[in-house]
């Protein structure tokens, strides 16, 4: 981590200070809001910080997408709607700021404001908002938003939802939420939920998957698609919002196109032959190898390297603790220390890339791997007798040989513990008492050549301990069906982090998600101590405190066992035409949903 992190920190920390002194004067409309303190930009700020004002307006740009979508509604859980969709063509009624922690600016509404404890909060919504028919953003459409969301939409929304006590009109243009809960969070993700037309969903079913094409109020709309192949957005010359500080430099392009093809290996292809203008490379191997084809050595494609500061996340194998085999903890830690990241990570990436060693590895927030002292220790007390080994002690991963594909010392330990466990090799098979193997399936999805590789690597490894799973291989299509419903006992898992984590910790740890479907709990964690610390990060009232929490549950998720984590990079790889620019003053959040394409622009 860079010292420019610590500064930004530290930044925040003193914002905190001042911003509590204001936060106990009487409430009154503001332009923006900060989880801590204030928000960085002033109320006359003219652009946000990291954008080119004075990007010209104009060209186009494609992206290549694997698989394909069935749906226009990205807001259920049923159908696979496209990528961007909701981005691009539908607004919240704040904006959020990638170059800050977590701090929104008005978008939709001209003002938020709240009280010191933030029992409740009220925006006022801009006179000239409109959807893209004309028609204005009423008071009316935002309430059966929220509503309709949070009871008929994706299981993401519903949690919030569930904490609002009360909703109701305060003036012509004005709406107040008030929560049946102390969250300090819920006033800024009350911001954050997308406002459709209310006309447009009558005598419709919400919860059904459609390819009605949504009203929004967004810079595009929908110009042509075709399911499974396509869909293009055309920017809106008459879009309401144009001329906000927020958006200026801003939604540059006249045409956003995805196009969707089998899988990744094909997505690449169509990229070198000219189909497509932007790329992602997650293979700091094959970037470095496989990145000389014609249009780079003619500069037609320029390579770029976006650094962020951002946490790790969590990306690797996870493990589905609804399965009995997996519901032991020393199985699961078995499963790691016969993972040899060293190895996999010499032969795929030559070594390059630093490996997740938590959750929130790479930031301020990250957990030490010594034992939890201070405020984490006084945290995780309340919980130790239940948590599992290393948690309070501290725990880190196994470190294996790079030289050698089979690391045989982790091995032993790993046959050690799958013995503590009950399993025992018979025959070369790994059984229990009743002679029953070991087995279990990891689901994959087809065409990510890339985690393809790694899982290989990994199976053979595992017949060294008398195991042999099933790999099974699935569009993408039956991927998020199979995941929606947790029906896998091993599949690969990515979680984005972000530096202020907080409601959504629920969707993605909580122990409704062990039976509820299309929650983020892929491991099926039932952990008091987990939703405890979420509810102390969200109900923190300084940066210490939320730091605290926020540690304690990394503690928790890493020595919890749940996921084999691989690496993560410290900048993302994108290899763009180069008629693609962007700025240059990179945001805290490097390359991040904000940044491509809505920050870029096209210049011949």
């Amino acid at each position: 981590m860079g010292p420019e992190i610590f500064a930004r920190i530290r930044t925040a920390i003193a914002a905190f200070c001042l911003g509590t002194l204001a936060q106990n004067a009487a409430a009154e409309p503001q332009h923006g809001i900060a989880m801590y303190g204030r928000p960085a930009l002033p109320p006359d700020f003219v652009s946000l910080s990291y954008v080119n004002p004075e990007a010209p307006k104009g060209g186009r740009i494609v992206f290549g997408e694997p698989g394909g979508f069935d749906s226009l509604n990205p807001y259920i859980l049923k159908g696979t709607a496209p990528w961007g969709l909701g981005l691009h063509t539908v607004e919240t009624l704040m904006g959020r700021t990638i170059d800050e922690p977590f701090t929104l600016y008005g978008l939709l509404a001209e003002s938020v404001e709240t009280d010191a404890s933030r029992s409740w909060v009220e925006f006022t919504l801009r006179p000239q908002a409109r959807f893209s028919d004309g028609s204005p953003v009423s008071i009316e459409d935002v309430m059966w938003s929220y509503e309709t969301l949070g009871t008929q939409g994706h299981p993401r929304y519903r949690n919030t939802w569930s904490k609002v006590a009360k909703m109701e009109q305060t003036g012509e243009r004005s709406v107040r939420f008030t929560f049946a809960t102390e969250d300090r969070e819920l006033a800024l993700l009350m911001g954050m939920r997308p406002i459709l037309k209310k006309a447009q969903w009558e005598g419709k079913d919400f919860a059904q998957s459609s390819l009605d094409v949504p009203v929004g109020s967004g810079p595009y709309v929908v110009e042509s698609f075709e399911p499974g192949r396509f869909i293009t957005f055309r920017r809106n010359p008459d879009y309401w919002g144009r001329d906000l500080s927020f958006n200026r430099g801003q939604h540059n392009f006249d045409e956003i196109r995805y196009d969707y093809f089998g899988d990744g290996d094909v997505v690449f292809q169509a990229f070198t032959a000219g189909e497509t203008m932007s790329h992602r490379e997650t293979n700091a191997a094959k970037w470095l190898a496989q990145y000389n084809f014609a249009a780079i050595r003619s500069g037609e494609v320029v390579k770029s390297e976006i650094p962020n500061q951002r946490p790790s996340g969590i990306t690797g194998l996870v493990m589905n603790t609804r399965n009995p085999v997996f519901a032991d903890w020393r199985v699961r830690e078995a499963m790691i220390l016969a993972f040899n990241f060293e190895f996999i990570n010499q032969t795929l990436n030559g070594g390059t890339e630093p490996r997740i060693t938590s959750y929130f590895s790479n930031s301020v927030l990250a957990m030490d791997h010594g034992p939890a002292e201070g405020r984490v220790a006084e945290l995780l007390a309340p919980f130790a007798a239940d948590l599992p080994p290393g948690t309070v002690e501290g725990y880190g991963l196994p470190e294996g040989n790079a030289d050698r594909a089979i690391d045989r010392g982790n091995l032993r330990k790993a046959i050690a513990l799958l013995e503590e466990a009950g399993w025992t090799v018979q025959d070369g098979v790994m059984k229990n008492a009743d002679g029953k193997p070991l087995s279990f399936e990891i689901v994959l999805a087809s065409g990510a050549t890339g985690t393809h590789s790694v899982v290989d690597i990994y199976v053979e490894a595992l017949k060294n301990l008398g195991v042999e799973p099933q790999i099974t291989m699935v569009d993408s299509a039956q991927y998020k069906e199979r995941t929606n419903a947790y029906e896998f006992d091993m599949a690969w898992y990515t979680r984005a982090l972000s530096l202020s984590p907080g409601n959504e910790q629920i969707l993605y740890w909580g122990a409704k998600g062990v039976t509820e479907p299309g929650t983020r709990n892929w491991m099926g964690m039932n952990s008091p101590a987990a939703e405890a610390m979420v509810a102390d990060m969200v109900g923190a009232e300084s940066q210490e405190e939320f730091i605290a929490a926020t540690r304690a549950l990394d503690r928790i998720l890493t020595a919890g066992r749940y996921v084999i984590p691989v690496w993560f990079s410290r900048v993302s790889r994108i290899a763009h035409s180069n008629h693609l620019h962007y700025p240059e003053r990179i945001p805290l959040y490097g390359d991040w949903p904000g940044f491509q394409p809505e920050v870029w622009w096209f210049e011949d």
